[in-house]
């Protein structure tokens, strides 16, 4: 199978329209000319409405996580407190980072798998009224878990004068996050899952309320990651440093698509290619790792059938049938492969994914049910309103 004809189905990075790779092929420009700077305020413009938010909006050149890095250095001062909920790897890592810059985590730990509830929040912001920060993986993209009480955080931390920093790398784009109306101060995402756009940009959304604490900080422990530098910047139209232009342009016709589909039209199609994924696999006879009040739009746990290594039936799928999945991480080594449903996924990329799971169990030992996986993802997918962009 060539390499043009490879299906990815990870968790990020995503399939990448044709329509957004071309934008690519335009003659480079130069970052301190007037062409970049109504490009980029048209880029501003443009992901302040997919993140729906009025306020402060930067595109880095990094990875996500250098968003999530800009989010904390710039909110924390040395013994800080920050709550965060750690269900996965990627919770436990932001508990880290949290760490590095001289905060102080506290732990809201919930099994994998699953996800804590608003009264675990309550609790615990409760027992710490002297945080800072309420940081949050909004989906955690390990365990296919995504925490559906988001709303109501952002009001609890209204309510007790707390930020409230959302890690919305693996969902932002593919499901519900109107950042302004559930009072998010810091909200990160980056460029290759729901984006559809190449790895390489990481956006951060900022409150007013984030500035009074950033502008309040005593030490900056960073200098590529200072806002602050950003924002004198951007009032000129530009970047401190020297952005990833061919990606902007990526970026620019993605976000297009994005607002030409609609934001509810997409989070519908995300939720019906999922839910399309999760009712093909527990037809087939194959279970899930997330509790199903919690599972994920953009991306599904799928546990490996008894006995079987998910590396092989990875590697079978890939090698035979040309899909890249992702592989389990930290406590869920071994246990199941994680299968991205972001960006223009439609009807024929979740058909072929679920057949091909089937089939390679299948040939692996395992007596999948594959004719009633795919007729029960044929029936889920048959609510799509139409071919996507």
């Amino acid at each position: 199978m060539s390499e043009t004809q490879k299906l990815l189905m990870l968790p990020g990075p995503t399939n990448v329209p044709p329509r957004v790779m071309r934008a690519m092929l335009k003659p480079l420009i130069g970052h301190r000319g007037p062409e970049f700077k109504e490009l980029f305020n048209k880029l501003l413009s443009k992901t302040k409405k997919v993140f729906e938010t009025k306020g402060d909006m930067f595109i880095l050149t990094s990875s996500g996580t250098g968003a999530t890095e800009a989010a904390l250095q710039n909110i924390t001062d040395d013994g800080d407190k920050i709550i965060v909920n750690v269900n996965g790897f990627f919770s436990e890592r932001l508990g880290e980072a949290i760490k590095a810059y001289g905060g102080k985590p506290v732990i809201l730990g919930s099994e994998w798998g699953k996800a804590p509830r608003v009264e675990d929040f309550e609790k615990i912001v409760k027992a710490n009224p002297d945080a800072k920060a309420l940081a949050v993986v909004y989906n955690e993209t390990s365990t296919g878990v995504t925490v559906r009480a988001l709303e109501r955080l952002g009001e609890m931390c209204a309510e007790h004068d707390m930020l409230l920093m959302v890690d919305a790398i693996s969902i932002l784009g593919g499901d519900k996050l109107p950042v302004d109306d559930w009072n998010v101060d810091m909200c990160v995402t980056a460029s290759q899952k729901c984006l559809m756009t190449p790895p390489g940009l990481a956006f951060i959304s900022v409150s007013d309320k984030a500035w009074t604490k950033i502008k309040s900080k005593k030490i900056n422990r960073s200098y590529y990651l200072d806002l602050q530098m950003y924002q004198k910047y951007i009032q000129d139209g530009y970047t401190p440093f020297t952005p990833a232009v061919t990606l902007l342009y990526a970026l620019n016709e993605a976000c297009d698509m994005i607002l030409e589909e609609g934001l509810p039209a997409r989070y519908e199609r995300h939720r019906i290619c999922a839910e399309a994924v999760y009712n093909g696999m527990e037809a087939m006879g194959l279970g899930l790792y997330a509790e199903k009040e919690s599972r994920s739009h953009t991306v599904a746990a799928v546990n490996s059938p008894m006995g079987m290594d998910e590396g092989k039936v990875r590697e079978l799928i890939r090698t035979k049938y040309g899909i890249d999945f992702g592989g389990s991480l930290g406590k869920a080594k071994g246990k199941m492969f994680r299968v991205g449903i972001m960006g223009n996924v439609g009807s024929a990329d979740i058909m072929t994914t679920v057949g091909a799971i089937g089939s390679a169990t299948s040939e692996l030992g395992f007596k999948a049910k594959v004719d009633e996986g795919l007729e029960a993802a044929r029936e889920t997918l048959s609510r799509l309103p139409g071919k996507v962009n």
